[in-house]
């Protein structure tokens, strides 16, 4: 690039340019910022369990590539479905993606609807044979409403197809167990879906690690198992891991040149201190198809504001450049792309350099660049880029509370989300009414 930026090195796949001095006034915050988020890490009831999830992580490989190759011999079924929205669904989606896998949604398949037309697309990608596929059902209660009505249909009909084969009830209920794996809360009170899985004898044990939010969840058991029954490398498992982990250390670091995190968090906390109402994060590449939907979940979620568009380019740049270099808005620009090394390199990074500079002269701007191998980025870089930005949303709450004297909840604002109780209580039936709706109900 041709810009004067200044970059910092995470020197774990990922480098950070930024277009302007914006951040520099929050480095006198740094250390209590740390700080507050230090002490809040890995505490019950904080949400920040993630901090060190990869760590734990570790310990688990062998455990999880073996229910998944458990899983795939006791059924030979062709596909796994996930069953689960939000986290359960858009962090899987992302992970795979990032990690080059999947490429032609030829081994895991999503469901997370409740209409009919999307479920009749659903079977037909099956080949209106449920028994072709394997189910991961993914809710921390087990009785997210949309999960739990694919999970039921599912389950009578996977009965029912075994009973057409010439089964009793009792061997069609026995086999149908067979394709599913929960993941849900470890504790069989808490969650339905747990006490179905032990009930009904359901292969193994994965969890929703207890203080981990759906969206902070990329490498959670739903995740890395998906990872494992697609095909990935142990070894480059390992590695997404460790580089992961290596952001949680870095993340904690009070030295302003290193702690990527908390730089892209102040980033977008100076861009709001200084009246920026809309901004842009656009990703450059199919590699980022899922992380799109995954960053807005965290965006809308944890930043609680839907003034952020995120998008992939090219596809999003020409229909939306207009509003972007109009000089009559005000923007802050972020920009993620591959570090590419192939036979589009040329043209890439001068298409990379265009968009800069255009982005840098509207406003502020900051491009991240990740290192790439095969049809992804590096197991390191993956790792390192979903624990970035769960640090960096966090960071940005504690820098305006503190940069704003404004006193911190007993729980970080960022990790909840109290409103979506809005629309979940009246999927229930209230006192003395009878249910609004049924999930799962077989018509």
């Amino acid at each position: 690039m041709v810009l004067n930026l200044s970059i910092i090195d995470s020197g774990l796949g990922i480098k950070t340019c930024y277009s302007d001095d914006s951040i520099l006034k929050y480095e006198k915050l740094i250390s209590e910022s740390v700080d507050e988020f230090s002490r809040r890490a890995n505490q019950p009831g904080q949400f920040l369990n993630w901090v060190d999830l990869p760590q734990l992580q570790l310990s688990r490989i062998d455990e999880i590539y073996s229910l998944a190759n458990s899983l795939k011999s006791q059924t030979n079924a062709k596909y796994l479905t996930i069953l689960g929205i939000g986290g359960s669904k858009h962090t899987v989606e992302n992970m795979l993606s990032l990690n080059g896998l999947n490429l032609n949604n030829d081994e895991i398949l999503f469901y997370s609807d409740i209409d009919s037309v999307s479920f009749a697309r659903f079977l037909h990608r099956l080949g209106n044979d449920v028994t072709s596929s394997n189910y991961m059902v993914a809710s921390k209660s087990g009785s997210t409403f949309e999960t739990k009505d694919g999970f039921l249909r599912i389950k009578k009909m996977l009965e029912d197809a075994y009973i057409a084969k010439g089964m009793s009830s009792d061997e069609a209920i026995k086999m149908a167990s067979k394709h599913f794996i929960a993941v849900t809360d470890g504790n069989a009170e808490k969650s339905e879906l747990r006490r179905t899985s032990i009930a009904d004898g359901w292969l193994g044990d994965l969890f929703i690690h207890d203080d981990v939010g759906g969206r902070f969840s990329a490498l959670d058991d739903h995740s890395l198992f998906t990872l494992a029954y697609a095909g990935m490398n142990k070894d480059a498992m390992i590695e997404m891991l460790k580089g992961a982990q290596s952001i949680s250390k870095l993340a904690l670091s009070k030295d302003f040149e290193m702690n990527m995190p908390y730089t892209q968090a102040a980033f977008w906390a100076a861009a709001r201190a200084n009246g920026v109402t809309s901004s842009v994060h656009q990703y450059l590449g199919s590699m980022f198809e899922y992380t799109v939907n995954w960053h807005a979940q965290m965006q809308n979620e944890s930043v609680k504001d839907t003034a952020k568009q995120i998008a992939k380019v090219p596809d999003a740049m020409h229909h939306s450049s207009e509003a972007h270099f109009n000089p009559a808005n005000k923007f802050a620009f972020a920009l993620t792309v591959p570090h590419d090394n192939g036979i589009a390199k040329e043209n890439a990074e001068g298409y990379i350099g265009a968009l800069s500079k255009s982005y840098s002269d509207a406003g502020s701007y900051f491009c991240e660049s990740v290192e790439t191998s095969g049809f992804g980025l590096t197991p390191h870089a993956a790792g390192a880029l979903v624990q970035s930005r769960a640090f960096s949303t966090v960071y940005q709450e504690i820098i305006e509370k503190i940069a704003n004297s404004i006193e911190f909840p007993a729980v970080l604002d960022s990790v909840l989300q109290p409103h979506v109780e809005v629309y979940k209580k009246n999927l229930k039936p209230q006192a003395g009414e009878k249910d609004i709706v049924v999930a799962g109900r077989i018509s």
